[in-house]
């Protein structure tokens, strides 16, 4: 085992994601990848598996990605789900591998320091599930000892929360109810530890990764219908967990919030603007 940290050096993650967070992402897991998947779908384009490669799949969540990859690897191929929730690692271990196409497994690993097989894998992939170390050089690192030489990676992370209106909006709209939330450290593990573009790049020199490239992607996400879409928004995200600190507010706070989605309500569900970074590196 390659030890870059602590064992204890991811604790905090590892006691949120296999608690009351990963119960909530597995209750509304199918809602969730189908609002991330146009997101997770444009970091894979960029990662551009080929058949018969060797992927991991890095905060892999419930294993929607990692089916999405063995898709893409053919019988030849091998796609390696990894993360730190046991409760959505059950619902991915309980998925199908595609028939007649690459095998598929799911490990429960701390990517950050645990030994991910030296060398060994064509390319990383990420859907969201890089902004959560506690030492991102050294997990990086760790990711980037992983890869063969010359080996791929590809992940997407939110843009600044201000750019994200699927947040925003329903934030804004219950802050006026909320207690004044308190000031956060952006660098912090979180959804938003990596919505400066320049710390990524940083992060990812730092760890010995080169061909670095990070570009905007602009999309609208969402697709599910207005009821379904405030009950999500009340579990998950900056609102869900200021929920969890005042429950008795869950009621009023869910009529300003379906009120300021209303607008975004479509023929194909609540769409809203999302805005993300897709990064790109090659191990050396």
């Amino acid at each position: 085992m390659t030890n870059s940290a602590s064992p204890a050096a991811n604790a905090a993650q590892i006691d949120y994601w296999n608690a009351l967070a990963g119960q909530t992402w597995v209750a509304f897991h199918d809602q969730l990848d189908r609002q991330l998947e146009p997101l997770g779908l444009a970091a894979m384009d960029l990662l551009a598996p080929a058949p018969g490669e060797r992927i991991l799949d890095i905060g892999c969540g419930c294993g929607h990605t990692t089916v999405a990859l063995a898709e893409r690897l053919g019988p030849a191929g091998r796609a390696t789900g990894v993360d730190i929730s046991r409760p959505m690692l059950e619902v991915g271990r309980g998925r199908s591998a595609p028939q007649g196409l690459a095998a598929m497994a799911f490990r429960e690993a701390d990517a950050q320091q645990d030994d991910l097989g030296q060398g060994q894998w064509d390319g990383v992939f990420s859907r969201f599930g890089v902004m959560f170390f506690s030492d991102p050089v050294a997990a990086f690192a760790n990711l980037r000892r992983s890869l063969r030489p010359g080996g791929r990676l590809a992940f997407v992370c939110w843009r600044p929360f201000a750019e994200n209106d699927w947040m925003r909006v329903p934030m804004m709209a219950a802050l006026p109810l909320l207690a004044p939330p308190v000031p956060a450290d952006p660098t912090a593990p979180g959804p938003f530890a990596f919505a400066d573009p320049e710390r990524v790049m940083g992060i990812l020199k730092d760890a010995g990764f080169a061909e670095m490239a990070i570009t905007p992607f602009d999309t609208r996400i969402g697709g599910s219908g207005l009821d379904q879409t405030v009950a999500l928004t009340l579990k998950v995200g900056p609102l869900g967990s200021a929920l969890r600190e005042s429950p008795d507010l869950a009621e009023p706070v869910a009529a300003a919030v379906r009120t300021a989605l209303e607008p975004y309500e479509t023929p194909e569900g609540v769409l809203m603007p999302a805005a993300v970074w897709l990064v790109s590196a090659r191990a050396g």
